[in-house]
């Protein structure tokens, strides 16, 4: 049975919507805000499509979707956020490409799993603000990281820097850079601390050793504080540090490995956290050690970040912090 009477694809950019409509085959290209809007309902009513009774399928943009989601929202009309490579692969081989034509393979990718979709959840505007502090931080740091890495080259090629210029005005962009990660740092904290659950869960995820602030502050915003997956697997595929088996019949024989669709930035951030559980936690010490004898770096470290993961949401699932209660086994 279906669940909506019309599936929207909607083709996002920045200025404009595209919208096609696929039961009735109709498009229509409108402003991106507040009087596309009007144009959108004017339109719907002209063709006699019930948004109540309708579901629109967007992709994810990263933030140029957002207006059209609190018009939804305003008006309860259902919507799905779809990541834009799920609808490319379902459609098989294409050839040509416009936001019209996107719209409509939108619309398309919708009608045809309509049953076994879900609609997204109301944006949680304070997991957006902690997403967008975060996304900028990284910037800052990386900005910082490049212009501390150019001034060690430098140094290293010109023995005489006392008086350039270009050092000078480096260091001038490190300092700028450390204060606005200070400022934005403590507006995540601001964040964190004033709402109970994300303090509780904070708390819980930072008793874990290896999990530091960013660790924590970046899977609380990812998960949308342990709400967005139903358990660490989940969440771990999501990262990226599940291996999948990659055969087929007797010709190919590979090794498990993992995929490249996954947040690379989490898993990185993920790295660090391995590193400092392998130096501070003796179980995860010894487990380490005791693998590099039958494994690479890699296959280790993958692992320990596997073990971090399915301890935090242990820890939130059970509501206390992690008890390091570890003893050698005789």
């Amino acid at each position: 049975m279906k669940k909506w009477d019309f599936i929207i694809g909607v083709d996002v950019s920045r200025n404009t919507l595209d919208i096609h409509c696929a039961e009735i085959n109709e498009h229509i290209q409108i402003q991106n805000g507040t009087e596309g809007f009007r144009e959108l309902i004017r339109w719907c009513r002209h063709f006699q499509i019930d948004l109540k009774r309708s579901v629109i399928v967007m992709e994810y943009t990263g933030g140029y979707e957002y207006k059209l989601i609190q018009f939804c929202e305003v008006k309860n009309i259902p919507f799905m956020r779809i990541p834009g490579l799920a609808i490319k692969h379902s459609l098989g081989i294409i050839r040509g490409k416009n936001d019209k034509i996107d719209s409509k393979r939108i619309a398309q990718y919708g009608s045809e799993k309509h049953q076994s979709l879900e609609t997204s959840k109301p944006l949680d505007k304070r997991i957006m603000a902690l997403k967008e502090l975060l996304s900028f931080r990284k910037r800052c740091v990386r900005d910082k990281a490049g212009c501390e890495a150019t001034i060690k080259e430098r140094k290293h090629i010109y023995p005489d820097l006392k008086n350039d210029i270009i050092l000078k005005e480096l260091e001038k962009k490190i300092q700028v850079n450390k204060k606005i990660i200070e400022e934005v740092e403590a507006e995540i904290k601001k964040i964190i601390e004033a709402h109970e659950d994300f303090k509780t869960n904070y708390e819980l995820i930072t008793s874990i050793k290896g999990i530091g602030k960013v660790n924590a502050w970046m899977t609380i915003a990812y998960t949308e504080n342990f709400t967005s997956f139903p358990d660490g697997r989940t969440y771990a595929v999501y990262v990226g540090v599940i291996p999948f088996d990659h055969s087929s019949g007797i010709s190919i024989r590979g090794r498990k490995r993992v995929s490249n669709l996954a947040n690379k930035e989490l898993k990185s951030e993920l790295s660090q956290a391995a590193k400092s559980a392998m130096q501070y936690d003796k179980e995860i010490r010894e487990y380490a050690e005791r693998k590099l004898k039958q494994k690479d770096w890699g296959k280790v470290i993958n692992n320990v970040k596997f073990k971090l993961i399915l301890r935090m949401f242990a820890v939130v699932k059970r509501g206390t912090k992690y008890v390091d209660n570890y003893s050698k086994a005789a």
